[in-house]
């Protein structure tokens, strides 16, 4: 016999008042804690194969195992493969040439004589013992023997107050923007590799005179943020001292700009594309991103978001969530033929109508389906279904955020070695370091020749050299 009681709204008006107020309460806690329970069950599911989780938010060993079987073949080079070798520098080009010669057989032991005209050519590359260059500047102050004035000569053009030269606070930059390092470390380095007098407080000088150099060029960008015809946007939590701030980065076709601002409102969008911004953006379904006209979600999302409804329990979600995952596929593999060449726009075009279709009819019957579970998700997509398609048709514009993806990646592994910063100076620092960094590695420009140049620029007063396209 069960002895569970279906409470009923006939049983409860039976009780007492002091009772049916107790009842109420209790119902009406049991409500929110199966929610609760449900929403804990729901996130206990997500990996980063069906959800926004990062990849490096899920432990190697936790990952599921490869549908594919293991290869039997040993790590490294396979047998016949092609050999792979660095190139030899050509002799005359050397800095030293040792000819070695044998002075006798090897065999009966006579004396050998001669040379050979190809001998065989064996290359050591070695680090030269590495010394500080110090250059002293004297600057004489003199008497005039006719008022017994004293005048003191400046130093030369280009010459700054700083004990660094443009090289070293170039290298000091890069150490903690681009090989993240923390201060403390890039100091030891510079006393021990470079047997250069370090502190950790000279690295803060030097750090926001890079920063200095480099605020220009960094500002030239954002006023051409919003002259973009398509960028890709997204965003990754971090923290200025105490304080929670988030990183943004901005993905342009030549160049890429980052910045810490305080919030993850619609003011980190607003703040640097304005109010209107007339190109397209690529961006995830987050909230602060609808006030802009013409957009482009992410595929690579929505194909989680699909993957998440067949991961969990409930029947009518999985049967819809297989459903879309058969024309996404279909969406990815016209997409790589028009990438590589195999297909026209027109035929892609052609190819991902019947797609189109397919996915706002499934939409449709989520909408219909009555199911909590899809009916929002569903909605949102259907009647916002022009911004699945504006890569169908624009030119320019890719079906995924992957761009603002790998660009941000960089960031993040940054924000995990140093847990963010601790000043508003260094927010400055970082967000100007990792747009040179990344649009310097879009240019394919030596990014500390860059650095060199800016700040040679910025001592000798002169303009600094331009990041943005075609300047």
């Amino acid at each position: 016999m069960s002895s569970e009681i279906e409470i009923t709204e006939e049983l409860i008006v039976r009780q007492s008042p002091e009772a049916q107020a107790i009842i109420r309460l209790l119902l009406a806690q049991i409500a929110r804690l199966s929610a609760r329970v449900a929403e804990l069950e729901a996130r206990l599911g997500q990996t980063p194969q069906n959800s926004s989780l990062p990849p490096s938010s899920q432990h190697p060993h936790a990952k599921p195992p490869q549908k594919k079987s293991k290869s039997q073949k040993q790590r490294g080079g396979q047998p016949g493969h092609p050999r792979h070798e660095r190139p030899l520098v050509p002799t005359d080009e050397c800095d030293e040439v040792r000819s070695l010669k044998p002075s006798e057989c090897r065999r009966c032991g006579t004396k050998l004589r001669g040379n050979d005209p190809e001998p065989l050519r064996h290359q050591v590359w070695e680090l030269p013992p590495i010394e500080p260059h110090v250059i002293e500047y004297q600057r004489h102050r003199l008497a005039c023997p006719c008022c017994g004035e004293t005048t003191c000569a400046e130093l030369a053009a280009g010459v700054s107050t700083s004990t660094a030269g443009p090289r070293l606070t170039a290298l000091v930059a890069l150490l903690m923007g681009c090989y993240r390092q923390s201060k403390r470390r890039t100091a030891l380095f510079l006393s021990t590799i470079l047997r250069q007098p370090c502190s950790t407080g000279w690295v803060v000088k030097l750090q926001n005179q890079a920063t200095d150099a480099l605020r220009p060029a960094y500002d030239q960008l954002v006023a051409q943020l919003p002259k973009e015809p398509v960028l890709s946007l997204d965003e990754t939590p971090t923290k200025e001292g105490p304080a929670k701030s988030w990183l943004w980065t901005y993905v342009a076709k030549k160049f890429t700009l980052y910045a810490v601002r305080p919030s993850r409102e619609a003011s980190g969008v607003t703040d640097l594309l304005g109010e209107s911004f007339p190109g397209v953006v690529h961006c995830d379904r987050a909230r602060m991103y609808l006030s802009l006209q013409r957009l482009q979600w992410c595929w690579a999302h929505l194909k989680r978001d699909f993957q998440a409804l067949v991961d969990q329990g409930d029947g009518q979600a999985k049967r819809l969530g297989y459903d879309l995952l058969r024309p996404t596929r279909e969406l990815f593999k016209h997409w790589a033929n028009y990438r590589d060449g195999t297909i026209s726009r027109a035929a892609l075009q052609r190819r991902l109508a019947p797609v189109r279709r397919a996915v706002e009819r499934l939409l449709v019957r989520g909408i219909r389906s009555g199911n909590r579970t899809l009916v929002g998700t569903c909605r949102e997509l259907y009647e916002h279904r022009s911004w699945l398609w504006a890569f169908v048709r624009e030119e320019g514009v890719e079906p995924t955020n992957n761009a603002s993806e790998r660009a941000l990646r960089h960031a993040v592994i940054w924000r995990k070695l140093s847990f963010g910063t601790q000043s508003a100076n260094g927010s400055r620092f970082v967000e100007t370091m990792l747009t040179v960094i990344e649009t310097c590695r879009q240019q394919k420009r030596s990014v500390f020749d860059y650095l060199v140049e800016a700040i040679q620029a910025r001592r000798a007063r002169r303009m600094s050299p331009s990041l943005v396209p075609g300047a």
